[in-house]
Protein backbone atom coordinates (compact mmCIF):
# COMPACT_ATOMS: atom_id res chain seq x y z
CA UNK A 1 0.00 0.00 0.00
CA UNK A 2 1.39 3.42 -0.98
CA UNK A 3 1.88 5.96 1.81
CA UNK A 4 -0.35 9.03 1.81
CA UNK A 5 0.87 11.74 -0.62
CA UNK A 6 1.58 14.07 2.34
CA UNK A 7 3.82 11.41 3.92
CA UNK A 8 5.60 10.99 0.59
CA UNK A 9 6.12 14.76 0.34
CA UNK A 10 7.54 14.92 3.87
CA UNK A 11 9.89 11.97 3.27
CA UNK A 12 11.03 13.51 -0.01
CA UNK A 13 11.75 16.83 1.76
CA UNK A 14 13.68 15.00 4.49
CA UNK A 15 15.67 13.05 1.91
CA UNK A 16 16.38 16.17 -0.16
CA UNK A 17 17.64 17.97 2.96
CA UNK A 18 19.70 15.00 4.13
CA UNK A 19 17.82 15.14 7.44
CA UNK A 20 19.20 13.10 10.33
CA UNK A 21 17.76 11.68 13.53
CA UNK A 22 19.37 11.65 16.99
CA UNK A 23 21.65 8.76 16.00
CA UNK A 24 22.83 10.58 12.84
CA UNK A 25 20.91 8.11 10.66
CA UNK A 26 18.63 9.34 7.88
CA UNK A 27 15.28 10.57 9.24
CA UNK A 28 12.50 8.22 8.20
CA UNK A 29 8.77 8.84 8.51
CA UNK A 30 7.13 6.13 10.57
CA UNK A 31 3.45 5.26 10.63
CA UNK A 32 1.96 4.61 14.05
CA UNK A 33 -0.89 2.11 14.50
CA UNK A 34 -3.29 4.95 15.36
CA UNK A 35 -3.53 8.69 14.81
CA UNK A 36 -1.94 10.85 17.52
CA UNK A 37 -3.63 14.24 17.71
CA UNK A 38 -1.85 15.53 20.82
CA UNK A 39 1.73 15.72 22.04
CA UNK A 40 0.79 13.55 25.02
CA UNK A 41 -0.63 10.83 22.75
CA UNK A 42 2.42 10.95 20.48
CA UNK A 43 4.80 10.76 23.46
CA UNK A 44 2.92 7.78 24.86
CA UNK A 45 2.90 5.97 21.50
CA UNK A 46 6.65 6.58 21.07
CA UNK A 47 7.71 6.02 24.68
CA UNK A 48 9.37 9.45 24.96
CA UNK A 49 8.93 12.51 27.15
CA UNK A 50 6.17 14.88 26.02
CA UNK A 51 8.74 17.69 25.79
CA UNK A 52 10.52 15.77 23.02
CA UNK A 53 7.49 16.13 20.76
CA UNK A 54 7.86 19.03 18.32
CA UNK A 55 4.32 20.31 17.80
CA UNK A 56 3.84 22.03 14.44
CA UNK A 57 1.48 24.92 15.03
CA UNK A 58 0.34 27.20 12.24
CA UNK A 59 -0.56 30.74 13.19
CA UNK A 60 -2.13 33.53 11.20
CA UNK A 61 0.29 36.42 11.76
CA UNK A 62 -1.29 39.50 10.19
CA UNK A 63 -2.67 37.27 7.40
CA UNK A 64 0.67 35.52 6.76
CA UNK A 65 1.39 31.92 7.82
CA UNK A 66 3.80 31.36 10.69
CA UNK A 67 4.95 27.86 11.64
CA UNK A 68 5.95 27.50 15.29
CA UNK A 69 7.63 24.23 16.24
CA UNK A 70 7.09 24.07 19.98
CA UNK A 71 7.91 21.53 22.64
CA UNK A 72 4.90 19.45 23.61
CA UNK A 73 5.66 20.31 27.25
CA UNK A 74 4.22 23.82 27.05
CA UNK A 75 1.97 26.27 25.23
CA UNK A 76 2.91 29.16 22.97
CA UNK A 77 2.63 32.60 24.58
CA UNK A 78 0.84 34.24 21.64
CA UNK A 79 0.79 37.73 23.15
CA UNK A 80 4.51 37.65 23.93
CA UNK A 81 5.33 36.14 20.56
CA UNK A 82 3.24 38.72 18.70
CA UNK A 83 5.07 41.51 20.54
CA UNK A 84 8.47 39.95 19.81
CA UNK A 85 7.61 39.59 16.11
CA UNK A 86 6.01 43.02 15.82
CA UNK A 87 2.71 41.66 14.49
CA UNK A 88 -0.68 43.10 15.35
CA UNK A 89 -2.68 39.87 15.22
CA UNK A 90 -1.30 36.42 16.00
CA UNK A 91 -3.92 33.72 16.25
CA UNK A 92 -4.25 29.99 15.69
CA UNK A 93 -5.05 29.46 12.05
CA UNK A 94 -8.29 27.97 10.80
CA UNK A 95 -8.22 24.47 9.32
CA UNK A 96 -8.69 26.02 5.86
CA UNK A 97 -5.76 28.43 6.34
CA UNK A 98 -3.56 25.53 7.54
CA UNK A 99 -4.45 23.36 4.53
CA UNK A 100 -3.98 26.27 2.10
CA UNK A 101 -0.46 27.01 3.34
CA UNK A 102 0.80 23.53 4.23
CA UNK A 103 -1.24 21.11 2.14
CA UNK A 104 -1.70 19.19 5.40
CA UNK A 105 -4.35 18.90 8.10
CA UNK A 106 -4.22 20.04 11.71
CA UNK A 107 -2.88 17.18 13.80
CA UNK A 108 -0.49 16.02 11.10
CA UNK A 109 1.30 19.20 9.99
CA UNK A 110 4.97 18.44 9.43
CA UNK A 111 7.82 20.93 9.66
CA UNK A 112 8.58 20.29 5.96
CA UNK A 113 6.84 19.14 2.79
CA UNK A 114 4.73 22.26 2.24
CA UNK A 115 3.91 23.80 -1.16
CA UNK A 116 6.10 26.84 -0.30
CA UNK A 117 8.60 27.55 2.49
CA UNK A 118 7.01 28.99 5.63
CA UNK A 119 8.47 31.45 8.11
CA UNK A 120 9.38 29.11 10.96
CA UNK A 121 10.27 29.54 14.62
CA UNK A 122 11.79 26.60 16.51
CA UNK A 123 11.28 26.46 20.28
CA UNK A 124 14.64 26.57 22.08
CA UNK A 125 13.20 24.17 24.70
CA UNK A 126 13.57 21.38 22.10
CA UNK A 127 17.37 21.74 22.38
CA UNK A 128 17.18 19.90 25.73
CA UNK A 129 16.49 16.60 23.93
CA UNK A 130 18.97 14.49 21.97
CA UNK A 131 16.16 13.45 19.65
CA UNK A 132 12.79 15.05 18.98
CA UNK A 133 9.78 13.76 17.10
CA UNK A 134 7.72 15.73 14.61
CA UNK A 135 4.56 15.02 12.62
CA UNK A 136 4.97 13.44 9.22
CA UNK A 137 2.13 14.96 7.17
CA UNK A 138 -0.84 12.97 8.52
CA UNK A 139 -1.98 12.37 12.14
CA UNK A 140 -0.46 8.88 12.40
CA UNK A 141 2.91 9.72 10.82
CA UNK A 142 5.97 10.93 12.78
CA UNK A 143 9.70 11.20 12.23
CA UNK A 144 12.73 11.50 14.50
CA UNK A 145 15.17 14.37 14.18
CA UNK A 146 17.10 16.80 16.36
CA UNK A 147 16.72 20.43 17.36
CA UNK A 148 19.70 21.40 15.19
CA UNK A 149 18.23 19.52 12.24
CA UNK A 150 14.84 21.19 12.67
CA UNK A 151 16.57 24.57 12.48
CA UNK A 152 18.53 23.49 9.41
CA UNK A 153 15.84 21.74 7.38
CA UNK A 154 13.22 24.44 8.00
CA UNK A 155 15.59 27.42 7.80
CA UNK A 156 13.95 28.21 11.13
CA UNK A 157 14.83 30.79 13.74
CA UNK A 158 15.47 29.72 17.35
CA UNK A 159 12.88 31.29 19.66
CA UNK A 160 11.64 31.20 23.22
CA UNK A 161 7.96 30.72 22.46
CA UNK A 162 6.48 29.84 25.87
Amino acid sequence: MQPHPNVQAVQRALDDAGARDGSADASQVRLLPEAVHTAAAAAEALGVQVGAIANSLIFDADDAPLLVLTSGAHRVDTAGLAAALGVTHLRRASPEFVREHTGQVIGGVAPVGHPRPLRTLVDTALAAYDEVWAAGGVPQAVFPTTYAELLRITAGTPADVA
